[in-house]
């Protein structure tokens, strides 16, 4: 029976289908190609997908309700890994209906469709960020989410809620896991990585934000893909500890539900991420500061020991393997 991946034109989506497809499964990959950024990065992805025999490619709208629910019932899916989105916290803030559209809606549609067809297990993307203003770090799955930052935020807390809905009332379980910042080869443009490397070898300038004050949990996309694939083999499940008087936030008594950060559980400074960038590149950057951006937050840094215990995820590679490997996929993809 296929997996079902959402999104696998994007770069997360792409490295679970193909981590899939590499122990044996048969995957059907949902992805638009829209143009929030250069489509022809993500039809080369594809394109590496599709010579796989067991890729198939569902060229379809997570917000197409009626496509949704018709490829639901072609193939029954017994896991969904829903990873399709609109992502960015600062484009949310000039192009809000894009999140309505893409991460409220279809959502929405995943989630029926799943209901319709008996899914067994529906994984789907959270985000770090849906811990806006809380600043008790390092990040847990028990603590409040109640202040967002953004509206891309916003919308991933609402898919928290969303999803416990459906494992109450439909039995349904679902497990969403909370990226924390994903880098590594094939991807985002319009990520730091990506947009400092291409101005670097260029000769241009940089901006860095909030003076370059600022730390991140950044967590080299095989780990990420690797704890994606390990939770997807162990289903949800409602907690027997869970007390309605004090109710935990990362798990449920009442439904098949749980929330996981996914990370590599050590920040670091922003500064020291682009000076390793810099050594890889063999250049050095060019830098503007710049104030804090509307929506962003000044540090992240997961609490990972919930999803270690539940599959054994344990991340392995740091930013000086990590940032490496992303410059010799750049510099081979774009011949520079």
């Amino acid at each position: 029976m296929p997996i079902l991946v959402t999104g696998t034109a994007g770069f997360i989506g792409f490295h679970t289908a193909r981590r899939l497809l590499a122990r044996g499964e048969t995957v059907v990959g949902l992805d638009v190609v829209n143009d929030y950024y250069d489509p022809r990065l993500k039809e080369a992805r594809l394109a590496l997908l599709k010579q796989d025999p067991g890729f198939t490619e569902a060229r379809l709208d997570v917000a197409d309700r009626d496509g949704v629910l018709a490829l639901f019932e072609q193939h029954r899916f017994a896991t969904v890994i829903h990873l399709a989105a609109q992502a960015g916290v600062r484009y949310s803030v000039e192009n809000p209906f894009a999140y309505v559209d893409s991460n409220l809606v279809g959502f929405v549609n995943v989630l029926e469709a799943c209901k319709r067809a008996g899914t067994g297990h529906l994984v789907y993307a959270s985000t770090s960020s849906v811990f806006g203003a809380n600043a008790a770090m390092p990040f847990h799955e028990s603590q409040s989410t109640a202040h967002q930052m953004s509206l891309y935020a916003a919308t991933k807390k609402a898919n928290e809620v969303m999803a416990h809905s459906y494992a109450h009332l439909f039995g349904l379980p679902c497990t969403g896991l909370r990226f924390f910042t994903v880098y590594g080869p094939w991807g985002r443009p319009d990520m730091a990585l990506f947009k400092w490397a291409k101005a670097i070898l260029a000769g241009e300038p940089i901006d860095v934000y909030n003076n370059g004050e600022m730390s991140r949990d950044f967590t080299y996309v095989d780990d990420i893909v690797e704890g994606i694939v390990r939770i997807a083999d162990v289903p949800a499940t409602p907690d027997p500890a869970w007390d309605p008087a004090a109710p935990a936030v990362g798990t449920s008594g009442i439904a098949p539900y749980r929330l996981y950060n996914i990370g590599r559980g050590e920040p670091q400074a922003l500064m020291d991420y682009l000076r390793t960038l810099e050594d890889a590149l063999g250049r050095k950057a060019d830098i503007r500061f710049r104030p804090m951006q509307p929506g962003d937050v000044a540090a992240t840094w997961a609490d990972t020991g919930a999803l270690e215990a539940a599959t054994g995820y344990r991340p392995q590679v740091g930013i000086d393997v990590g940032v490496r490997r992303f410059v010799e996929w750049y510099r081979e993809y774009y011949g520079v």
